[in-house]
């Protein structure tokens, strides 16, 4: 691979350019050693960006949608490639093990260009309608044809938790639909953002379809959303960083696509399968080590089953071997950074102060290097604590006690978010009648899987829009309907 595509180099009009601010290491959680070094760039660069993805929409929005389709079908067949390293780089700048680098990362990545290297309909009749005031007073038959048009130039800003499925999930659904994009990765692990940015150039998508700008700067992400060149959004991240954006693209009314916070409530009523409850729950401490929105980190669990849900996610958390990601026997990886490990630690000593029960957890592995976080759970919560209201985004379960169904229903509701709610009952009627009393943009049902073609988006602080399947094919696309006299 040459140094252009290697991430020290910003990917600009289709040329690897060297960056005005220099480089920063990047690092692996794991170990603490430097990965790579990354691009910072000026607001000059990352505004030529924006500029050249603006040269390039107009030509690309253009192209056929199957010579569309066919990069991205090319650029996933590149990434199958080039699987084994692009996973390995995905896993040090992650620490994300070795199982989840290849299938959730990269594999889900590359399963995603493949989707939307589906051509689907952008366009569908309208019944014709007699107006019965049409001109001139008479009644008119008008015929209708509602067309999908690309909104424009998308910055898509992504998240570091996984630096393939998000990017992905924003690129292929934009280029498919006829958008140019310019992607700004997170500062933390941007690498395999480049690798992506390859792989589309190798597979013949022109320059300036595909531009990647980064840096630890938050200035390069606000020149990726003010440039007057950028007409859409898509921002995964944090809550409070999306009302900042929401406000600049409320100045210029541009399109919006946010995935933001969650806290996700998982309601365990008496007649639950426990051991299925205590599995998909126990995926706050495995799954990148709670470093996951649509985690069930808010367990509300009747007061029949609470004592013994407790002493199972306990047990469960306590199996979990914590420690190096590259060993086929660990399940819990390290955090992102040091600067995160310390903020999760954090909420764990606030818990106790306010009165939470630390049942297993709360201590620093001890281990020689690497930013780990044990799994930590904490019982007696009430739904009041910061603990239980704020995002804590690491490997720690709350659990709070409810009566009946309504004082569960209730609780869940109470929060501030509203990404992905889960329901455990043996019941499935009541399961039902309890998920669509959610206020959630997403419920499982005995489950925390997902089904891929379902939209994905939230309540409240949660987001504003879906994606997912051909949900995301709307999200990055107008409406525009054409009218003519039948």
């Amino acid at each position: 691979m040459s140094r252009a595509a290697d991430g020290q180099r910003l990917f600009v009009g289709g040329e690897w350019t060297e960056p005005d601010g220099g480089h920063y290491a990047v690092v692996d959680p794991a170990t603490e050693e430097t990965v790579g070094r990354a691009p910072e760039a000026s607001r000059d660069q990352v505004h030529a960006a924006c500029a050249a993805a603006r040269e390039a929409f107009g030509p690309w929005s253009r192209t056929p949608p199957g010579e569309r389709a066919a990069v991205l079908g090319r650029a996933a067949d590149i990434i199958g490639s080039r699987f084994v390293p692009y996973a390995e780089l995905a896993r040090a700048e992650t620490g994300a093990t070795t199982g989840t680098a290849r299938a959730m990362q990269v594999g889900v990545g590359m399963a995603r260009f493949r989707r939307y290297a589906r051509v689907e309909p952008a366009e569908w009749a309208i019944a014709p309608q007699i107006n019965e005031a049409g001109p001139m007073g008479r009644a008119a038959v008008m015929g209708a044809l509602a067309v999908r048009q690309p909104v424009g130039v998308v910055t898509c800003i992504t998240s570091y938790n996984n630096p393939w499925a998000n990017p992905a999930g924003k690129i292929a659904p934009a280029l498919a639909m006829g958008n140019t994009v310019v992607v700004k990765p997170a500062p933390q692990d941007p690498l395999s953002v480049y690798r992506m940015a390859e792989a589309l150039e190798a597979a013949g998508a022109p320059p300036g379809v595909v531009n990647v700008v980064c840096g630890r700067s938050a200035s390069v992400g606000e020149a990726a959303v003010e440039s007057a060149d950028v007409d859409m959004v898509s921002f995964t991240g944090s809550t409070a960083v999306g009302q900042r954006i929401a406000e600049v693209c409320g100045r210029d009314m541009k399109r919006q696509l946010m995935e933001l916070g969650g806290k996700g409530a998982a309601l365990v009523f008496d007649d639950a399968d426990l051991a299925s409850a205590v599995a998909g729950i126990g995926t706050t401490f495995s799954f990148y080590s709670g470093q996951i929105c649509t985690a069930p980190t808010r367990v509300l669990a009747q007061r029949g089953v609470y004592d013994s849900l407790v002493e199972q996610l306990a047990a469960y958390a306590g199996r979990l071997k914590v420690g190096d990601p590259r060993e086929p026997d660990t399940v819990v990886g390290p955090v992102i950074s040091a600067a995160h490990r310390d903020r999760v630690e954090s909420y764990v000593e606030l818990g106790r102060k306010e009165g939470a029960v630390v049942v297993t957890g709360g201590e620093r592995p001890s281990l020689d290097r690497g930013f780990y976080v044990a799994p930590t759970l904490l019982a007696d919560c009430t739904n009041d604590m910061r603990v239980a209201r704020e995002e804590i985004f690491g490997p720690v379960v709350v659990v709070i006690p409810f009566e009946d169904e309504e004082e569960g229903v209730a609780l869940a509701g109470d929060s501030d978010y509203g990404l992905i709610d889960y329901v455990w009952s043996g019941d499935v009627a009541r399961a039902f009648r309890v998920a669509r009393r959610l206020r959630a943009g997403g419920v499982g049902v005995n489950t925390v899987g997902r089904n891929m073609e379902a939209p994905f988006g939230g309540f409240r602080r949660s987001g504003v829009g879906r994606d997912v399947g051909s949900y995301a094919l709307h999200a990055y696309s107008e409406v525009q309907s054409i009218v003519w006299p039948g």
